[in-house]
């Protein structure tokens, strides 16, 4: 039997009426391909492909429908045959090249308007294999807008070097792209659902959001990476991170300011954000869903010179949206035009900039009552309307390396993060709650505020890379240094304000005016100056043994400045000029075995050094925090490569952080010593890939056991005056963090046949129990949502048309998504069911 791409079956018979052998018509000269043809041509037009490993028949027969191509083949000479998979932008010749792979068959242009495939290679053909071979185990670009792959072989965020994850020595996982849409993850906080032991605390509640802190292994950041590039995002980034240019995330487990300074211990986010291509390509999205959510976004790229050494990439965002909490509404414009130059074949540099304008409401969540946060309607704000904080920021840089040789390169990068201006408008939130009971009378005390910032950070780094081997032993080579700069300050104002029935709230709006006389006015702010030079060596032993070692050297100046002004019946000014400075080494080491490709044993000790700590009542300052973790683990690539798998165990110890003096006269001064301590040690399974062609899945399961291990309180007697010193909250548990988080995630799309092109999928995440605050005094009761997703992807001539709706918390869960420490505000409730629908084009 012999097929043509329409599916139609063609079959020539002799004058007895007895059928020839599959493709005898060709030898015998019958010209059919007018009978086949009509208007369809193999021509170098590129095409968007997302083809499985699967029968070579199926493989053939999309190819064709997708490209607009005539192609025939005989059902025997394909019978039993695997096609390599084919993801990304070619041409009909190209993807069919691909596709063949090690068949051992070979394809021919019949007159430029059929494409015939056959047993026997011909090497006179003009279509010949040999130019364009790709076998089944190419690894396909991350960047490819086209690439629907759950899971990335490679990154170098562990390292800094071009080091494939199953030889890392340490955890680190890729949220892709495909993921990303598959889940409409307009936030940062959903992508890091996807991660084991990693999960946000969403700061204004909902859609509409507000800048939130991301947790990793139980450890509380505000800060992230922007390809490498450190953002502040508590101080220089008001409202959520915007995901319109992000390719994908990446999650490094673990201290990893040996690489990139001061960080939590928990780990580190580095985003990834879309590259120019040399491939035009553009996008444009809509947007919509519950609570009058609209977002819209276009993605634009390709080459701007005909030779391809400038090539550009942008991407704008605008959304409006509502909430599902009262007096939310939040607008965003966000632009990020990218420039890629390549200089020559060894030299390329890249130049990018981000503005983002927005007007994000506050909302400080509920405060607590008992041992829950109150029991209120999720959708209730003991606010005001009209509160919000309205800010413009500014990312500008560039990036550049040289290649001296295929051994040694130099990169260079550079960022400045500006906060020109950001204004919160008098705004009212809920505080210093008194003892009620709900459906008595429940009043909650409430202060009025207000305050002007401006923020800059610059931050750039310098890497030299270097191959050799020594006695037969290969070194990857890594030396380094970088230097960060930020300035923040502040304009603040607050006052008391009218308290409101929590039960049966009457909303009267701001009044502008109680700040003409405030209680507490700045300026205040700090200056944070630290650079470190570190390096790094990676070794390849035989047997497949891989070590790392590496040691970094920190400097770090520090200083705050405050003028406090106090009007409580009598004017008072407290100023305070304080200044840390302070030095650190640190090493890492790892070690990594890969008895077989599929597995990889590993473990690793890093030590860390922490962000600031302030300073004593006297101006006195306290050392940085810092930190140490082991870690061991196991990683698999399985089914050719398409599902990956990593299980770690992992202790940290987080030191040096600020506690009450045990000194009670130092202690009833207000004292402080950096003698805390916090352990958090655990379990993570991450699994991401394909199990079968069209069957996707990424799932995590962490199990973190957290322990506050040294502290002190202050211990008062009836007339609070200072008797003693307590344990604190000495063997408590850290607030916010579960002992068992999980995550699953899955689809299905049909690759061929009537339904090809309908995608089905859905997720749960879980999260069990967790503790308010650190005095373990109230908890978050634990909850399960279940999320689904419907999509349809059909070719319409050139472009592909993408229509998909996604429903997240399908059961309608009332729940605590997060809590901030705080039994006064910052217990926020999470999202109720939502609705989210969109339409994708591109071209």
């Amino acid at each position: 039997m012999v097929k043509s791409l329409s599916n139609r079956m063609i079959r020539d018979t002799g004058r007895d009426g007895r059928k020839t052998e599959p493709f005898q018509w060709l030898r015998h000269g019958v010209l059919l391909a007018p009978l086949l043809t009509g208007n369809a041509y193999a021509d170098d037009n590129a095409y968007p492909f997302d083809l499985p490993a699967q029968p070579l028949a199926a493989t053939l027969d999309s190819l064709a429908q997708a490209s607009h191509t005539q192609l025939i083949y005989a059902d025997a000479t394909v019978m039993g045959l695997t096609a390599a998979p084919v993801k990304g932008r070619y041409t009909a010749r190209q993807a069919l090249a691909i596709a063949l792979g090690k068949s051992g068959l070979s394809y021919q242009v019949v007159d430029k308007s059929l494409i015939t495939v056959s047993g026997k290679a011909d090497t006179r053909s003009e279509a010949t294999l040999a130019p364009m071979t790709v076998v089944g185990e190419a690894e396909v670009d991350p960047n490819d807008p086209y690439n629907t792959d759950y899971k990335v072989a490679d990154t170098v965020t562990a390292t800094k070097t071009d080091t494939p994850i199953m030889e890392t020595p340490f955890s680190i996982q890729v949220v892709p792209k495909q993921v990303l849409q598959d889940q409409q993850a307009v936030r940062l906080e959903t992508a890091a659902e996807n991660v084991s032991g990693t999960y946000s605390s969403r700061g204004a509640g909902g859609i509409g959001g507000g800048q939130s802190a991301t947790f990793l292994r139980g450890f509380e950041t505000f800060d992230y990476y922007r390809d490498g590039g450190r953002f502040n995002g508590g101080f220089v980034i008001n409202g959520p991170r915007e995901m319109a240019n992000v390719e994908r995330v990446e999650i490094l487990k673990g201290p990893a300011s040996i690489l990139y300074g001061r960080l939590e211990p928990g780990g580190m986010v580095n985003i990834v954000t879309k590259r120019p291509l040399d491939t035009p390509y553009y996008a444009l999205q809509q947007q919509f869903g519950s609570y009058d959510f609209y977002r819209t976004t276009a993605d634009a790229t390709g080459p701007l010179t005909k030779d391809k050494s400038l090539l550009y990439r942008v991407n704008l965002a605008y959304e409006n949206s509502g909430s599902f909490r009262e007096f939310l509404d939040h607008d965003r414009v966000f632009f990020a035009p990218t420039l890629h130059w390549n200089i020559s074949d060894k030299t390329q540099a890249n130049f990018h900039m981000e503005y983002q304008h927005d007007k994000s409401p506050f909302d400080h969540g509920f405060p607590v009552a008992g041992n829950r946060p109150l029991n209120l309607p999720r959708e209730r704000n003991l606010g005001e309307p009209g509160s919000a904080n309205e800010s413009e920021t500014f990312n500008v840089g560039f990036d550049w390396s040289h290649a001296f040789n295929d051994n040694w390169t130099l990169r260079h990068r550079f960022d400045a993060v500006l906060l020109p201006k950001a204004d919160t408008l008098p705004s009212v939130y809920s505080g210093f709650l008194g003892p009620c009971t709900v459906g008595i009378s429940c009043q909650v005390n409430r202060l009025t505020y207000a305050n002007k910032s401006h923020a800059e950070n610059y931050y750039t780094t310098v890497d030299l890379l270097g191959k050799f081997n020594t006695w037969g032993v290969k070194h990857n080579v890594l030396l380094g240094g970088d230097f960060y700069h930020q300035v923040h300050q502040t304009d603040f104002a607050w006052t008391f304000s009218q308290p409101i029935d929590a039960d049966n709230p009457v909303h009267t709006g701001v009044d502008p005016s109680v700040l003409d006389h405030p209680n507490l006015f700045g300026p205040s702010g700090f200056t944070e100056e630290w650079g470190g030079f570190y390096t790094q060596d990676q070794i390849e032993l035989p047997y497949h043994v891989h070590l790392l070692a590496g040691f970094r050297y920190d400097t770090v100046r520090y200083s705050s400045a405050s003028d406090l002004h106090f009007n409580f019946g009598s004017p008072f000014v407290q100023s305070s000029h304080n200044l840390l400075q302070q030095e650190s080494v640190k090493p890492r080491f790892g070690i990594l075995y890969q008895p077989i490709p599929e597995v990889s044993l590993y473990g690793n000790y890093v030590e860390n050094f922490g962000l600031s700590n302030g300073f004593n009542s006297n101006g006195a300052a306290l050392p940085p925090t810092t930190a140490k973790q082991w870690e061991g683990g196991i990683k698999t690539e399985l089914l050719d490569k398409r599902l990956t798998a990593t299980l770690a165990w992992f202790d940290i110890t987080k030191q040096n952080i600020a506690v009450t003096d045990p000194d009670p006269i130092k202690a009833a001064s207000g004292f402080q010593n950096a003698i805390g301590e916090v352990r958090n040690q655990g379990v993570e399974l991450d699994i991401a890939g394909e199990l079968l062609p069209g069957w996707k899945l990424i799932g995590t399961y962490s199990y973190i056991e957290s322990k506050i291990t040294k502290d002190t309180s202050v211990i008062y007697d009836a007339n609070f005056n200072v008797v003693g010193i307590g344990t604190g909250n000495q063997g408590k548990r850290l607030f916010n963090v579960p002992r068992n988080l999980a995550s699953l995630w899955s689809t299905y799309e049909f690759l061929g046949g009537d339904l090809r092109g309908f995608k089905f999928g859905g997720g749960v995440l879980v999260r069990d129990q967790r503790q308010g605050d650190n005095a373990n005094s109230f908890q978050l009761p634990g909850y399960a949502t279940v999320n689904l997703l419907a999509s349809y992807t059909v070719n319409v001539g050139k472009s592909k048309v993408t229509t998909q709706l996604n429903i997240d918390n399908l059961l309608n869960k009332d729940y605590f998504d997060s809590a901030t420490n705080s039994t006064v505000q910052g217990n926020y409730p999470g999202a109720p069911r939502t609705v989210m629908g969109s339409i994708r084009l591109e071209f």
